[in-house]
């Protein structure tokens, strides 16, 4: 957000401190009892809580049963990060054989997709895991970066290339230091093209603790072709620390997360955005943290629990400057998700066009 006004406002401590302007009128505990009023009685005796909810084809795992490239040739010591590393730069569809058992792979540099790809195909087979060992981001895609080639005159918003990372674990990613468009996305970067997540994990990744907009431990997402959304399917995000949105992270980007888990993530920074005078900023989003002006944000058959940020926002903090973009969440459940300073409903922190699109789900 690029708000500057700041007002002081006592919350839940004896002592006054400045909160950003759009949060004066929210403090953590403010209607909690009246809003768990209207979620038993919003859906008129309905079920609700998270159910596994349609995927659209396009949303959908993509066919790597003629892959271009094979990382290893059957053995865990065949599959390398050098091997990974060239293989993704090459583009196409890339696929593992590192024998039958569940392999990890310490990756020594970050993968980078060169953009003359059309598309890169990432495809784990839920066996391997890509570990950037709490010291590197793990997966780096950037349509605007001249090193990995422009293709276009139009870098922010081109259809390719498509990068999809599907049945998949990335682990202990880390871009702490690494402030490139802006930083975050520890685990996975993507500015440009167009980006998918099918049935991964992302466990334990990091990006930097303090910045009022940086953010994304796990994914940090810049302009997507056209607006598309980012598809976050049947995937899994645990244990994340970063300034924002632990989980997922964006600025004017759309997003449909669908059948998905958000557990224990935090955002850590503090100051929020603007930042506090004192302070670097951040803190809010504690699973996801959006901003940016007219984009939507889809949640539906999700779990989000005992996520946290110091600022708003315990699971989701969703800003659209202008009032055009909203947020929607359907048929999901978000619990024990703890926002320090602000929220306008239980674990989350939203300011869009009208009140949260909210339907079959528990909020508490």
């Amino acid at each position: 957000m690029r708000r500057s006004l700041l007002i002081p406002l006592a919350v839940l401590t004896t002592t006054a401190v400045a909160l950003p302007a759009y949060a004066a009128s929210t403090p953590r505990s403010h209607g909690d009892a009246h809003r768990q009023a209207i979620d038993r009685g919003a859906d008129r005796g309905l079920a609700r809580g998270v159910r596994h909810v349609p995927v659209p084809k396009a949303a959908r795992a993509v066919s790597t049963r003629h892959p271009d490239h094979v990382v290893g040739h059957g053995t865990p010591a065949s599959c390398t990060s050098r091997k990974v590393v060239r293989a993704v730069a090459k583009g196409g569809v890339v696929t593992f054989d590192c024998g039958p058992d569940p392999v990890v792979i310490r990756m020594r540099h970050t993968a980078k997709v060169v953009n003359t790809s059309r598309r890169v195909v990432i495809d784990g087979g839920g066996l391997v895991t890509l570990s950037g060992m709490g010291k590197r981001r793990i997966l780096y895609q950037d349509t605007c970066d001249r090193r990995q080639i422009w293709t276009t005159s139009h870098c922010q918003d081109q259809a390719h290339p498509r990068l999809v990372v599907q049945h998949l674990t990335l682990a202990d990613g880390n871009s702490t230091g690494n402030l490139a468009e802006g930083g975050g996305g520890g685990a996975i970067l993507v500015r440009g093209g167009q980006l998918k997540i099918v049935d991964s994990r992302f466990v334990g990744n990091r990006c930097d603790r303090h910045g009022p907009d940086l953010g994304g431990a796990a994914v940090r997402a810049l302009s997507q072709y056209h607006g598309r959304p980012v598809y976050v399917v049947h995937s899994t995000f645990r244990g994340g620390r970063c300034s924002n949105g632990s989980g997922l992270s964006s600025i004017g980007v759309s997003w449909t997360v669908l059948n998905s888990v958000f557990v224990g993530n935090r955002a850590v920074g503090h100051g929020a955005n603007p930042q506090r005078p004192g302070s670097k900023g951040g803190g809010s989003g504690g699973a996801i943290y959006t901003d940016g002006d007219a984009y939507t944000l889809r949640v539906a058959g999700t779990l989000m629990r005992h996520n946290h940020a110091n600022e708003g926002g315990g699971a989701i903090f969703y800003v659209s400057n202008d009032r055009s973009g909203r947020l929607h969440i359907r048929w999901s459940t978000l619990r024990d998700n703890v926002s320090e300073r602000f929220e306008t409903r239980p674990g989350i922190f939203y300011l869009g066009r009208g009140p949260i699109d909210v339907r079959h789900s528990v909020i508490r």
